[in-house]
């Protein structure tokens, strides 16, 4: 049966980062930003009539003009703002319940959508709701278009919590009538127009400069019999001192004989309408946005100082790993390995390019090496260079392509010696190389060894990126592998391995795209030790281009994710079985598949944190910075390579992470799509041996090797 292209879930990932953003913009810069906009200063107010001024706290129109009404003789309009309050609304509402006073909550939109289960007590409990705006905006600062949204938002937020619509405004940061300036007349004319009532205030609190209870109370307190709409807030800060002013003062209302009424019972209005299908399903929607974003912020932060836990203690396991590795003597084994020849295999397909140069530095081995080359199915001139040269000690086997896998198994029924190696088509060996790779053999008990892979065409800034990766990945992660004993890969470019261990594991996988992880946990689940030689260098060739490093990379992510699959069974092994189930799969699973695949939003919220946050997140991405550069410093030390190039660290972040990121993205989209890969063969251009030692250019067995 066809399975799906992975090309395909590119459009459900990017939609997934652009709804992960959306939701980031929205909290971060709407969400967030609500009430932090500094209180507008008073200007001139030439321009507002007199009537309005003197007039009463409801703005309507007339048809040509504004006009306002005041509240009745002896009538009280209890007003809050900034509402509704998670903490503050339900006191206000327990003491307003508790003297049966009937009140008016102007709520904003994003805490309205917060808050929808807050709305519904105040509806439930016989109280009005009107508009506060959506994100506590000054309307005398804004236009026409941003006033509608505004409104709109809010009216929908309403219309999902409680069913109802409202026509009745609270501007933000508004007053009394007197203190309307021109840019209030503004917000106000471009409201009205919008078919909506502006309510005002006849007494100011004041009480979000928390001034006292006492004073708050004092400052509800009407002086005469006229009506009065008092200001007061259940949001936006502490209001402790609200709560207490109530209890102060609805009491002493009371005994002077005051009406409790809500602003359009007062004033007579039309109380809020029910709210259409249409608008109750936006409302919900919104609702579910701003909680969603709400939620996406909250989860970003947690991720972010797990991530932080999570690198700061990867960077000590490997620091502290790789000190006991090195302390470790070079002669450890039980005893010398006696001298005995090692066959290396070379799986070759269209490997014209760099064949020659490594067929020469294999038989310029200090050890007694034979070499059987696979040409699996090659379409370029492999076989016809390899014939060309004339090596001794080199036999030429094809077969129509079947892939590497099957390349090397076809190479592994040739070999007659105990010891194999293993190398790609454009790897280069120094001298030492295979000597040092078998030396760890000595120990019967060992099945395979890593070497030490090193990035040859190292030029240009992607050469770097990949250089310093590989120093990183061989020199640190593979030292804390072998201490840990859970060697999850002995790589393709350079790999010795016991042909009676690779026998009684079936031979090399061929059911995986990474034969390498999956036959290094198939040794180690048969109880063979695989570990790490430093000294035995390979110098292979990189991708050169993003596009070549992308499907090298798919490849071999989609390849572990495959093995760890395969082989999750180790969890529940014994022995050497057991410590790569339980140390080496997890260990790849949050650090190669858990933290890539959360990565990039935690960068794009990291980058955000530099517009809300300038200090936190450059602190941050500092510290982020220094968990990769101090172990970078230390793997290059120990690798005795120079640190000149690890300026390329301060780029990473830009492109090289990204890509990586993505890659791991892709692998696990197109893994649970169960989608088929074809082996990504990459083209190659020869240029492995660029940063090799100058001694691997001079052949012994025939003429010197030119450097591409």
């Amino acid at each position: 049966m066809a399975r799906p292209s992975p090309r395909a879930h590119w459009v459900l990932l990017s939609l997934t980062v652009v709804a992960l953003l959306a939701l980031l913009l929205l909290d971060l810069f709407v969400v967030k930003r609500v009430g932090q906009g500094e209180a507008p200063v008073a200007g001139p107010a030439d321009h507002v009539p007199e009537a309005l001024h003197a007039g009463g706290p409801l703005i309507g129109t007339d048809g040509d003009r504004l006009v306002s009404r005041a509240a009745p003789e002896r009538t009280v309009v209890l007003t809050f703002d900034d509402g509704p309050d998670p903490r503050w609304t339900p006191q206000v509402l327990d003491v307003l319940r508790r003297h049966g006073v009937k009140a008016t909550f102007f709520v904003t939109g994003v805490a309205a959508a917060q808050h929808p289960d807050l709305l519904e007590r105040v509806v439930a409990e016989g109280h009005e709701v009107g508009l506060h705006t959506f994100t506590h905006v000054d309307l005398g600062q804004v236009g026409e278009a941003r006033t509608s949204l505004e409104l709109d938002q809010t009216r929908l937020a309403l219309a999902g919590a409680v069913g109802r619509v409202s026509t009745l405004v609270r501007p933000p940061y508004s007053a009394t009538p007197d203190a309307l300036d021109n840019d209030d007349l503004a917000g106000v004319e471009r409201v009205v127009a919008s078919g909506h009532l502006v309510l005002l205030s006849d007494l100011d609190t004041e009480d979000w400069r928390n001034p006292g209870a006492d004073a708050i109370a004092a400052a509800a307190m009407p002086q005469d019999d006229k009506g009065a709409v008092v200001l007061m807030h259940d949001g936006g800060g502490d209001r402790s001192q609200t709560v207490a002013a109530l209890d102060l003062l609805l009491p002493k209302l009371k005994e002077q004989g005051r009406q409790f009424r809500t602003a359009s019972d007062a004033l007579g209005l039309d109380p809020p309408q029910e709210a259409g299908a249409v608008e109750r399903s936006a409302g919900v929607a919104v609702s579910l946005a701003v909680r969603a974003a709400g939620f996406t912020t909250d989860l970003m932060d947690w991720l972010v100082v797990v991530s932080a836990v999570l690198a700061l203690l990867r960077a000590v396991l490997l620091l502290a790993t790789t000190g006991i590795h090195a302390r470790r003597k070079p002669g450890r084994h039980a005893r010398p390995l006696r001298p005995q020849p090692v066959t290396v295999i070379v799986p070759a397909y269209n490997e014209e390019a760099g064949i020659e140069a490594t067929l020469r530095t294999i038989l310029a081995s200090t050890a007694d090496v034979r070499v059987i080359v696979v040409d699996d199915g090659s379409t370029d001139r492999t076989s016809e260079v390899v014939r060309s040269l004339g090596l001794p000690r080199v036999v030429l086997i094809r077969q129509p392509n079947a892939g590497k896998a099957a390349a090397l198994n076809t190479g592994l029924r040739h070999c007659e010696t105990e010891l194999v190696v293993m190398v790609d088509g454009d790897t280069v060996l120094e001298p030492d190389t295979v000597a040092e790779l078998v030396r760890p053999f000595a120990d019967p008990g060992v099945g395979a060894v890593s070497g030490n892979a090193k990035v040859g065409n190292r030029t240009g800034l992607l050469g770097r990126w990949q250089h310093i990766e590989y120093v990183i990945g061989f020199n640190l992660d593979r030292r804390m592998y072998d201490v840990m004993e859970c060697m999850p890969t002995v790589p393709g470019a350079v790999g010795g391995f016991r042909l009676s261990a690779l026998r009684e594991v079936g031979g090399v996988p061929e059911d995986t795209l990474a034969e390498d992880t999956d036959l290094t946990m198939a040794l180690e689940r048969a109880g063979w030790a695989v570990t790490y030689q430093e000294s035995a260098r390979a110098w292979t060739e990189a991708p050169a281009s993003l596009g070549q490093l992308w499907r090298q990379r798919y490849r071999w992510c989609y390849g572990t994710l495959q093995a760890m699959w395969k082989h999750r069974g180790a969890l529940f092994d014994r022995g050497l079985g057991g410590r790569l189930g339980r140390r080496g799969l997890p260990y790849l699973a949050l650090y190669q598949v858990v933290l890539p695949v959360l990565a990039p939003a935690i960068d794009v919220f990291a980058v955000l944190s530099l517009f809300t946050d300038p200090g936190r997140g450059a602190w941050a991405w500092f510290g982020f910075l220094v968990l990769q550069l101090v172990p970078a410093v230390i793997a290059f030390r120990l690798d005795r390579e120079s640190l000149r190039p690890l300026w390329a660290v301060l780029l990473q972040p830009v492109v090289y992470r990204q890509l990586m990121y993505l890659v791991v993205i892709q692998s696990i989209v197109t893994a649970i799509a169960g989608a088929r890969l074809p082996w990504q063969k990459l083209k190659r251009t020869g240029t492995a041996a660029l940063a090799a030692p100058e001694p691997l250019l001079e052949d012994p067995v025939t003429t010197p090797i030119r450097r591409p």
